[in-house]
């Protein structure tokens, strides 16, 4: 794989964001019931972004930047094959959390610590927004949260009632950035 470059995306370049090639295959995903995690088997082809959710998903973006937060891509040469995003504004009753909004890695990347190195620079812009920990509202798919969980995250002690009134099914993950 050739060099591996990051670096943030700017507003007009957000409709890039439909380069990603997002197919998956899934076949278990978690459910959250009584305090765990519980494995469920389904069978679901994703292929690419619906373009509706793309357009909602760029607006969001677009709002991400405009209130000070960061959209980090990876390029493989000209090519984006990644991409996540860190909100600037501050959740909790502590105003400790800060949200990472979306990470995607291509279909043909994946296995080559590009998520990895994503979240690291998620968590830099979160320790340079003041934050001690990423919230990770995790697509309940077992690939993505066996992921975040691989990364050190874990579920989150303190839910946000609006991102949880969003998602509520998917996994609400934190990630410690900063020591208390």
């Amino acid at each position: 794989m050739e060099e591996i470059t990051f670096r943030l995306l700017k507003q007009n370049e957000l409709i890039r964001i439909k380069e990603i090639d997002r197919a998956e295959n899934i076949f278990e995903c978690y459910e959250y019931k009584n305090g765990e995690l519980i494995i469920k088997s389904v069978y679901d082809l994703v292929d690419s972004f619906d373009e509706e959710e793309l357009q909602e998903m760029i607006q969001r973006q677009r709002l991400l930047i405009a209130n000070g937060g960061q959209v980090i891509a990876a390029f493989a040469g000209d090519r984006l094959i990644g991409v996540a995003s860190v909100e600037q504004k501050r959740r909790g009753k502590q105003l400790n959390y800060c949200k990472m909004d979306i990470l995607y890695v291509s279909n043909s990347c994946r296995g080559n610590k590009i998520g990895h190195q994503l979240v690291q620079k998620c968590t830099e812009a979160a320790i340079a927004f003041g934050a001690e920990k990423l919230y990770i509202s995790a697509t309940p798919t077992r690939a993505t949260v066996d992921f975040y969980l691989k990364e050190g995250a874990r579920l989150v002690e303190e839910i946000d009632e609006e991102l949880f009134a969003l998602e509520p099914l998917d996994i609400h993950l934190e990630l410690k950035v900063a020591s208390s």
